[in-house]
């Protein structure tokens, strides 16, 4: 009689567990069928899974503008959530930036004195907090280092109401991940110090022979044409204002071939009929955004070694056309040209600037922002000319024509 009824229930065990994998195969099935009116969540781990990557990216945002006060105090209470503690605080080498959660009006003035012998080791802490207050949840404190290039940058305390294994290897691993973002942040500024430096060193090279030339086509129509004299007067303002602006890595075509036009009129007023210059310019690519200073070097370099180099006249073709997801720019011009190996080691940067005013660096500042794919391609020869074509994609996530807004809250 056992056996039959442990037949019995290894049948009945069985049937319910083919019920059960039917009705949740017909609950997924109904489900799909019911297009919106279901929504499958996924498993606990999957929508835990989805919670957490949720979370670390609404906290590395303010992460990647650095370690400041604001930044601080708008990312704590994302870690805080991410590592679900009573409370956490994050520092940097001289006082508390921001703190979330309880205890604060008696813990904060603390936390430096129990910081100070991380930031100097480098290495984190598990430590009973001292605390007097018997309704207090905040029993102990996980200490962990935040680093960066220049070392130890400031420490993650993670606050809970006993002490934890779980705890201080999941703060450790954010305090790691906070670094990593703070990292980037250095980098980023890096980054942008070394373009500003690049341009510096682009407006260095804008030729102190241009602007004496420039002056001296101008005051010679002062008194046989002022009206000219006075149009190309204003044109030279623009061109200098434009060309020495002091913010803004990026700028739109339509600003750079404006600043272009003006660089023209005043080499025209000097070159008379010698320069002749034609340009098509396709109206959709006009907002395009693209590196401050990156077209205008181009053309000057044409005018240079087309007409300069040159006792003939001189042709400058100025081209830019909607390619789909990029604009495409060409400035050709049919003077002297230049041996390819020449071109070369100029791109390289292996030959002085002279050889090509700014090739070198508008190149480099293209591969930056684009990658090498968006570099320079040239074609040229002896006797030949010159065509650089510019290829710019119409949409590049971090790249803006003003400077970005602080990240809100």
């Amino acid at each position: 009689m056992s056996g039959t009824a442990g037949v019995v229930l290894a049948a009945l065990a069985a049937a319910g567990a083919v019920l059960l994998a039917a009705g949740f195969a017909l609950g997924r099935l109904t489900a799909r069928r019911a297009g919106r009116d279901v929504l499958d969540l996924g498993t606990p781990v999957e929508r835990a899974t989805f919670h957490t990557l949720h979370t670390a990216s609404l906290a590395a945002p303010p992460l990647r503008a650095g370690l400041t006060g604001d930044t601080a105090r708008k990312a704590a209470r994302r870690l805080r959530s991410l590592l679900g503690t009573e409370a956490l605080c994050l520092t940097d080498r001289t006082a508390v930036l921001a703190w979330d959660g309880p205890g604060g009006d008696h813990h904060r003035g603390q936390v430096m004195e129990r910081v100070a012998e991380v930031l100097g080791s480098g290495r984190g802490q598990s430590v009973r907090a001292a605390c007097d207050e018997p309704d207090c949840p905040l029993r102990w404190a996980v200490i962990a280092p935040l680093t960066g290039e220049e070392g130890v940058l400031g420490a993650l305390v993670a606050y809970g109401s006993r002490e934890s294994a779980v705890l201080v290897r999941a703060a450790t691993e954010v305090a790691r991940w906070v670094s990593v973002q703070l990292e980037l942040a250095e980098l980023d500024r890096s980054r942008t110090r070394l373009i500003e430096a690049e341009i510096r060193a682009l407006r260095a090279q804008i030729s102190p022979h241009f602007i004496f030339n420039s002056l001296a086509a101008i005051a010679s129509f002062v008194r046989t044409d002022p009206e000219r004299a006075r149009e190309l007067l204003l044109e030279f303002a623009d061109f200098t204002r434009y060309s020495f602006r002091r913010h803004g890595e990026f700028t739109q075509l339509a600003d750079e071939l404006r600043s272009i036009e003006q660089y023209l009129a005043l080499a025209g007023a000097r070159f008379g009929d010698r320069l002749k210059v034609t340009l098509q310019i396709a109206p959709e690519v006009l907002p395009v955004t693209l590196p401050f200073l990156c077209l205008q070097p181009l053309v000057e370099n044409a005018v240079k070694h087309g007409l300069e180099d040159s006792r003939t006249t001189c042709r400058v073709i100025i081209a830019a056309e909607d390619a789909g997801a990029e604009a495409v720019v060409t400035i050709e011009d049919d003077g002297v040209g230049m041996d390819p190996d020449v071109l070369r080691a100029v791109l390289a940067g292996e030959r002085s600037p002279a050889s090509g005013i700014g090739l070198s660096n508008v190149d480099e500042r293209l591969r930056q922002v684009y990658g090498d794919d968006y570099g320079l391609v040239a074609e040229t020869g002896v006797g030949a000319g010159m065509k650089v074509t510019v290829r710019i994609p119409k949409y590049r996530a971090g790249v803006h024509r003003d400077p970005p807004r602080p990240v809100e809250e």
